[in-house]
């Protein structure tokens, strides 16, 4: 026997302690260590040599069995579709390699034969064996089983094939499931592909290939899956499509068993095939002889024992690894080692995956039943919101909102308010030093009178302060615009935030903010607009800063006076307050530029202050508007939007908070997830309560 072999058996034999947790989270070990056992006819229980040539009827005893139902009812209640795979013996094969008759070998009925691809659903072989001399069978499919007999259960299979999969060729993936309890068969159960084509035929679609190895690779992949490679003698193994497909996802050959059929059809250089192992089948491999003809099961096992014995070729392959009856017993070894392996993950699986549909269930919103509980929420969300709001343009806390730079409000208003005073600072610069005191000896000129000639027109003052208010009374208006599309923004993102389950109150919300700020808009634009013309009305400020700062200006009227009476001076001098101007073109005006100069520096002194209430009255104005809104107007808005739509009263808020499609289907996922993860633990619990010891 080659190390290869003694490696394979070993490996059959190593069931090691695997581990689960009880419901209070102790673990608790599977009594799997001890070595497997099989039951004989007479009911006594004798250990199972692996050389020996045993009939195929074989089961574990009762600490064993339960581990397979488990696993065929997880498996019925598609638990792998919550993303939980099971072990599985998964077999796989190139057309015409005789795997429909190693599956008929091991589970003592006939399949369906024929030309081209006969399997063309996945078939779960579910064996069992009892002791009930009368077998039973039935298939199960699109939720209903359907009872069959042995002798027309590969006609049975074509029907429930041809209802899956259609009368054509092509195939599917939906699996079809075949119970078969009979007397003499070992307990397994093993998932039958669609053997590999390369060329369609006529019928099939042109991808065949390509939805054939969909399927396989879909069975394969998994790291719980058995990969049973049915191999043909008579072929090169290298050349064999089924290797090269389980190579891709099991490179190490640590899951795949090879079968070898047809060994009396090409017995010459078997022997070497098998032991030099040049495709790494990690399991081994298991050479036997097919049913011919009209045989009966029980004559084709009589054949092929004798063949491997008396075969000059044949003989000479170890017994361990030939014959039907010790594939049988190697499949029933590997698949009880897969299970007692893959159990304690599939527990955690199942409990993870339980506890996280709950938790996303549980963060739904609630599913509303009456007006009452739609009008609890409404308030609830309406609450919320205000409390966010008040949070984040009141109070200056950006908790909610962390990472968010454009939610922390009463910065970016600082920042906007800050802006719009330069700005209004800006504007009212750009002419200070041009044509210096050109626009106020003009005024003076048109604004002589009978008196006195050192007396300032009142008239003349109050021309050129109007004229520069108007020059900056854009800036504040688009100010205002500014702060408050701001500001609808940051309303509807809050909204958004606390009602997002509900997309129908989504739009009521945005609507009423819409309107409510266009209504505050109009509003803010009829006070800025108020502030301007107060601005434009009369001089007057009881601000002591006025008579302080004019004061500071007058003080360089004699530096101007010396510069207009001295010819020889320069004609650019520097004034506080308006850096280095030219005065040159003043010399020639002198009735009326020390007026004009005394305006200036009066004009100049009272604008500080004019831009300054400009400023403070426009945040005093946002301040109370903004309170205002969120304490009063926004909710009242909300109401009225409600309950004045076309579909308004009562009623109207319940409609509002319907789930939407997208948001009714994923709760009916999570319940459906829900119920199936309970069943699947109930299932696991129930074994594990029978299996395990304290």
């Amino acid at each position: 026997m080659s190390s290869h072999g003694e490696h394979s058996m070993a490996g059959q034999h190593q069931l090691q302690n695997a581990h689960v947790e009880d419901e209070e989270g102790n673990p608790r070990a599977l009594v799997l260590a001890q070595p497997l056992s099989i039951m004989a006819e007479d009911g006594e229980e004798t250990s199972l040599p692996i050389s020996a040539h045993p009939p195929l009827m074989f089961s574990f005893n009762e600490r064993i069995r339960p581990l397979l139902d488990a696993v065929d009812r997880l498996r019925h209640l598609k638990v792998a579709q919550e993303g939980i795979q099971l072990p599985t013996i998964v077999v796989v094969g190139d057309q015409s390699s005789g795997k429909s008759s190693v599956l008929e070998s091991l589970a003592g009925i006939s399949l369906p034969r024929g030309q081209g691809i006969c399997t063309r659903v996945p078939l779960i072989m579910r064996l069992q064996h009892h002791q009930n001399p009368e077998p039973e069978l039935h298939l199960e499919y699109h939720g209903k089983i359907v009872p069959t007999r042995e002798t027309n259960v590969a006609e049975a299979i074509v029907l429930a094939t041809d209802e899956i999969a259609g009368n054509g060729k092509g195939i599917s993936h939906t699996p079809l499931t075949l119970v078969v309890k009979k007397r003499g068969v070992p307990d397994l159960t093993m998932v039958d592909l669609p053997g590999i084509t390369r060329v369609p035929v006529h019928g099939q679609p042109e991808d065949i290939y390509e939805q054939i190895s969909g399927i396989i690779m879909e069975y394969i992949k998994p790291e719980e899956s058995i990969i049973l490679n049915v191999l043909s003698a008579t072929v090169d193994f290298p050349t064999c499509e089924s290797i090269r497909m389980s190579q891709r996802v099991d490179k190490s050959g640590e899951r795949t068993l090879a079968v070898v059929t047809k060994a009396d059809k090409a017995p010459e250089g078997l022997l070497e095939k098998v032991t030099a192992d040049d495709v790494n089948i990690g399991l081994g491999y298991v050479c036997v002889r097919n049913r011919i003809g009209e045989e009966s099961y029980e004559d084709a096992r009589e054949e092929e024992a004798h063949l491997f014995q008396t075969h000059p070729l044949l003989s000479k392959i170890d017994k361990s690894i030939v014959g039907v009856p010790v594939l049988a017993q190697k499949l029933v070894h590997i698949q009880a080692t897969i299970i007692s392996k893959c159990l304690p993950e599939i527990v955690r699986k199942i409990n993870d995956k339980l506890n996280s549909s709950v938790s996303e269930l549980n963060k739904m919103p609630q599913h509303l039943s009456s007006v009452g509980e739609a009008m609890t929420v409404f308030m609830r969300i309406i609450g919320f919101s205000k409390e966010s709001l008040r949070k984040i343009l009141m109070r200056g806390e950006f908790d909610e909102y962390p990472e968010d730079r454009r939610m922390h409000c009463t910065a970016r208003l600082v920042e906007m308010l800050n802006q719009y005073a330069g700005e209004l600072q800006k504007s009212a610069e750009n002419k200070l030093t041009e044509n210096f005191l050109m626009d106020e000896m003009r005024v003076l000129d048109e604004a002589k009178g009978i008196g006195l000639p050192n007396f300032l027109p009142r008239t003349a003052f109050l021309v050129i302060l109007q004229k520069k208010v108007k020059e900056i009374s854009k800036t504040p208006v688009d100010f205002m615009a500014k702060v408050w599309d701001y500001i609808e923004t940051v309303l509807i993102t809050v909204f958004m935030n606390h009602c997002e389950n509900y997309p129908q109150l989504q739009s009521a919300m945005r609507r009423a903010t819409h309107n409510l700020v266009a209504k505050i808009k109009d509003e803010s634009f009829d006070r800025v607009m108020e502030i301007v013309e107060m601005e434009k009305l009369a001089d007057y400020t009881c601000s002591p800063e006025y008579m302080s700062d004019w004061g500071k200006l007058m003080a360089q009227q004699n530096l101007f006076m010396e510069v207009m009476n001295d010819c020889s001076k320069p004609t650019r001098i520097m004034i506080e307050g308006f850096e280095e101007i030219e005065v040159g073109h003043l010399r020639g005006h002198s009735d009326v530029r020390e007026q004009a100069f005394d305006m200036k520096m009066r004009i100049t002194a009272y604008w500080k202050v004019v831009l300054k209430r400009l400023v403070d009255s426009m945040a005093l104005h946002l301040l109370l508007r903004v309170r205002n809104l969120v304490d009063h107007d926004m909710e009242a808005e909300i109401v009225n939007e409600l309950m004045g739509s076309p579909v308004g009263g009562p009623g109207a808020i319940q409609r509002m908070l319907e789930e939407s499609p997208s948001a009714a289907k994923k709760r009916e996922r999570l319940n459906n997830s829900i119920k199936l993860l309970k069943d699947s633990k109930e299932v696991v619990a129930q074994i594990i309560d029978r299996i395990t010891v304290d």
